[in-house]
């Protein structure tokens, strides 16, 4: 058996995160996801807008997902390659070379992100549009 390792916070699950498990999944014959909790992402300066439970939910939702674990420092990431028997550690190509020091674990594959969505897209398209000035009322 082949086992996958990914890490991220997938807030706002959307498209580009499918593509992405999807294409790990790929890979190998078993996806092991480790998703940030609220804790990491609040040292990282980033908030979600789902808790980790349910952004747990979401991913365990998902046929390409096997198991979520929480990502709690960056530094678990050998412990982990190691405790999960972990033959490929991938991430978007975004974090390319970041993470070359895995490779003499197990094999490192960067996959190309998916272009025009965003997490952070989606949350500022959710943003409310400025309210419009009141107008004054009309005097008769």
């Amino acid at each position: 058996m082949r086992r996958i390792l990914t890490y991220g916070t997938f807030d706002t699950l959307h498209y580009g995160h499918i593509r992405l498990l999807q294409r790990a999944r790929a890979l190998g014959d078993y996806l092991i996801v480790g998703l940030s909790t609220d804790e990491f992402n609040a040292r990282k300066n980033k908030q979600a807008f789902h808790s980790w439970e349910e952004r747990k939910a979401h991913l365990e939702a998902l046929r390409y997902v096997d198991l979520v674990i929480p990502e709690r420092t960056w530094e678990q990431k050998p412990d982990d390659v190691r405790l999960y028997h972990v033959d490929v550690f991938t991430m978007g190509s975004d974090w390319a070379g970041k993470f070359d020091d895995l490779a003499s674990l197990c094999e490192v594959v960067y996959l190309e992100r998916t272009n025009g969505i965003s997490s952070t897209m989606i949350r500022s398209s959710l943003q409310p549009a400025e309210p419009e000035p009141a107008r004054p009322a009309m005097v008769k």
